[in-house]
């Protein structure tokens, strides 16, 4: 009798079925809540509800700045995407995440499941470009994110980046996500980054870019950068 083959999923795509199934019991009022393990074995912890609701204080300046056509850049379930729609203003969110682009859809965001490294609606004609909710980290390598989000805009366009808090630490790398409920499992590997407040000058500058103007709201972290 031949022995049944054993599919082994690809790293990505274990992260990607645990933060499907965290955003679907959040969407569903259920406490899920993301535990992120960085390099340094250091915990970060993320509510996926906060993701679902309608806003988040901090959101009224980010938005604001959004004055012409924007891509959302890891828009999870649309709460900035719908947001910029419902104020009349063109916006397009893309994440990797089917249970992030269903919950967008269903709040009247445009979505389209997209890997940000792939190809893109627009490319290379966006007025504006998101990276909020710690989207910095897509991929590991901030410089190599931020220059991918250069290509995505168009010449005069602008790049609103969320930090973390100065002191809040820098770092990239292989981390592990894991369900707050279930601690002691091995977690899903992924690569992640964080970017403090302060320290996104270096990789902006990587990718040719560079920061035009700082702020904070809600004690919520932000920056514009814009070709250099």
């Amino acid at each position: 009798m031949t022995a049944p083959a054993v599919v082994c999923r690809p790293a990505r795509q274990v992260a990607l079925d645990l933060y499907d199934r965290m955003l679907a019991r959040a969407a569903g009022g259920d406490g899920a809540v993301l535990v992120l393990r960085d390099p340094a074995g250091h915990e970060h912890h993320v509510d996926a509800a906060r993701w679902c609701g309608a806003d988040l204080p901090g959101d009224v300046g980010l938005l604001a700045r959004c004055t012409g056509a924007t891509l959302d850049v890891g828009c999870g379930p649309g709460r900035l995407t719908g947001a910029l729609l419902g104020a009349g203003r063109a916006a397009l969110g893309i994440d990797v995440s089917s249970a992030a682009v269903s919950l967008a859809r269903a709040r009247g965001a445009l979505a389209l499941r997209r890997d940000v490294f792939s190809a893109v609606p627009g490319e290379g004609r966006w007025e504006h470009l998101l990276l909020a909710d710690g989207n910095i980290g897509i991929g590991g390598d901030p410089a190599r994110l931020l220059r991918r989000c250069r290509a995505l805009i168009a010449e005069h366009g602008r790049i609103h980046v969320e930090t973390e808090p100065p002191g809040a630490g820098t770092w990239s790398g292989p981390a592990t996500l894991h369900d707050q409920a279930r601690p002691d499992g091995a977690g899903a590997p992924l690569r992640w980054a964080q970017v403090a407040a302060g320290d996104l000058a270096g990789p902006a500058r990587l990718a040719g870019l560079a920061v035009l103007t700082t702020w904070t709201e809600a004690g919520r972290w932000f920056a514009t950068l814009a070709a250099g």
